[in-house]
């Protein structure tokens, strides 16, 4: 199974920034103001503290990113460096914070392992006892200490954290969020369960007590730019305030949620309209274990059609906002842009909300979708590699390039419901047969190379900011959805 790209490779300031603490003319112990004031300089152990010209000094959390531990603020930024020296040295003194060490002081400390991994040198690092933005989005228990090469040269570019052998109780920061360890119990499954945080990453029921205990997911999450830090949080209504109807349906109390205002593993193959409201016992009980969540209707509408309300449409980032057309590609219908691409998903909020108000595009759910073809380069193997779905019969690894890309699989492992379609959040890619000239004259070819739909243009042909790193001559005409994407975007050019 491949593995889930990311479009997003930039490097951990922190272990770098160490490089400004050490003063190694002071003697250990020794603690030195230049004068009194915010603007003194204050050192100890041999570490330049710096000054209390932080906005945050003085607050009782240490705010210089150099630092880190129990007593460091939630968020650091780089311009705190030094600028929090009675707090930080404060809480340094009482063994609260420490120094985040520098990774060439302790790499022969880790034991790496080998390069067993079945995804090992693959330029991502899989090992668990690692966070940060040079590993996989997907972690598994069975790559620790398998994937040496990897995660030691991320390591020392300080694009990784060592989290240690017991990586589930380890606090893991980035860009200045302590997003705390994995000891929730919903950790570990691919939704974001700290109430923290906000977007469309989040799980539906959120509660205080996994505040900073879902790091891996939050972390991932926030990555991809499907989550922020919120102050406000985005909890949904419990169990409590959702009107589950009655047990009137047919299929009513046989272990399946068959309402269609939800979603989730814990839900029937078929959903009907007729069955809106109408198994409420397996939908109830489902829902408070966490195995489906509300994804259409608000929650006192049972038997009522779905409702904007409880849509998150997102914002208008994308670059085809307010044009009177929806981009998003978790909609369909007359009111759907021609073109629907992933970096738009949540990112037309406005024309979307509109559209959807006046029945002219619907979320996609599990009656109209269209399984695809066979062109991942994981098609025929027994398993669904398509991220619409979910189930055991999933591969264990998915990426956004083999949307509707494994049809063979996918239809004959929901035939013997051995997955599901994930209703509600699923995500439409048009399925484009082989593009011909454009209006640009430029014959993009198809989408056969094996680097296809990874946001990247592998087509050697082309030049620019959207290229992949390493281009072949075999890929030649055969990325085309990247490759004219960034190519409309003014991304790439004809060499």
């Amino acid at each position: 199974m491949n593995k889930i790209s990311k479009y997003w490779q930039a490097g951990l300031a922190v272990a770098a920034l160490t490089l400004l603490a050490v003063n190694p003319v002071m003697a250990k112990g020794n603690t030195s103001a230049a004068k009194d004031g915010p603007s003194q300089t204050i050192t100890f152990d041999g570490i330049n503290f710096g000054n209390d010209a932080s906005q945050w000094a003085n607050d009782g959390e240490c705010d210089d990113p150099r630092f880190k531990g129990e007593g460091s603020a939630v968020e650091l930024l780089d311009e705190d460096i030094a600028r929090d020296a009675s707090d930080c040295l404060a809480l340094y003194k009482s063994g609260d914070i420490s120094l985040v060490p520098k990774p060439a002081d302790i790499v022969n400390e880790i034991d790496f392992g080998d390069n067993s991994s079945e995804w090992a040198n693959d330029g991502e690092c899989d090992d668990p006892r690692f966070a940060g933005k040079g590993v996989d989005d997907i972690l598994l228990d069975e790559d620790l200490g398998k994937d040496a090469n990897d995660c030691r040269k991320l390591f020392l570019s300080g694009q990784l954290e060592y989290l240690g052998d017991d990586p589930n109780m380890n606090n893991i920061t980035l860009d200045g969020i302590d997003f705390g360890d994995n000891s929730s119990e919903w950790a570990n499954d691919d939704e974001c369960d700290d109430p923290r945080f906000a977007g469309k990453g989040m799980a539906e029921v959120l509660m205080d007590a996994d505040l900073g205990k879902d790091a891996n997911d939050c972390l991932a999450l926030y990555q991809a730019g499907s989550i922020t830090l919120s102050d406000a949080g985005n909890k949904v209504p419990d169990a409590g305030v959702i009107d589950f109807g009655d047990d009137s349906s047919e299929w009513a109390n046989d272990g399946e949620c068959d309402d269609p205002r939800f979603a989730g593993k814990g839900m029937a193959d078929e959903l009907l309209d007729i069955d809106m409201g109408k198994d409420a016992t397996d939908c109830r009980t489902l829902f408070e274990n966490k195995q489906i969540y509300l994804a259409s209707g608000k929650p006192g509408d049972a038997g009522k059609a779905p409702d904007a309300g409880i849509i998150d449409f997102g914002d208008d980032s994308s670059e085809w906002n307010n044009d009177g057309e929806c981009d998003d590609p978790r909609f369909f219908g007359e009111g759907s842009g021609v073109k629907l691409l992933l970096e738009d998903l949540g990112a037309d909020a406005t024309d979307c909300k509109t559209l959807f108000e006046e029945g002219k595009i619907s979320l996609i759910s599990a009656t109209n979708f269209d399984f695809g073809d066979d062109s991942s380069r994981w098609n025929n193997d027994g398993e669904c590699d398509d991220p619409r779905f979910q189930g055991e019969g999933m591969a264990v690894k998915v990426e956004p390039r083999d949307f509707a890309s494994d049809a063979t699989d996918c239809s004959a492992l929901f035939d013997d419901g051995k997955i599901s379609f994930v209703g509600g959040i699923g995500i439409m890619v048009p399925l484009e047969t082989t593009p011909d000239a454009s209006a640009s004259g430029i014959d993009f070819g198809d989408d056969s190379s094996e680097w296809a739909k990874d946001g990247e243009c592998d087509d050697p042909r082309f030049v620019g900011e959207g290229m992949a790193e390493e281009l072949v001559s075999d890929d030649l005409k055969r990325d085309a959805t990247d490759c004219r994407a960034l190519f409309e975007a003014g991304k790439i050019s004809l060499k």
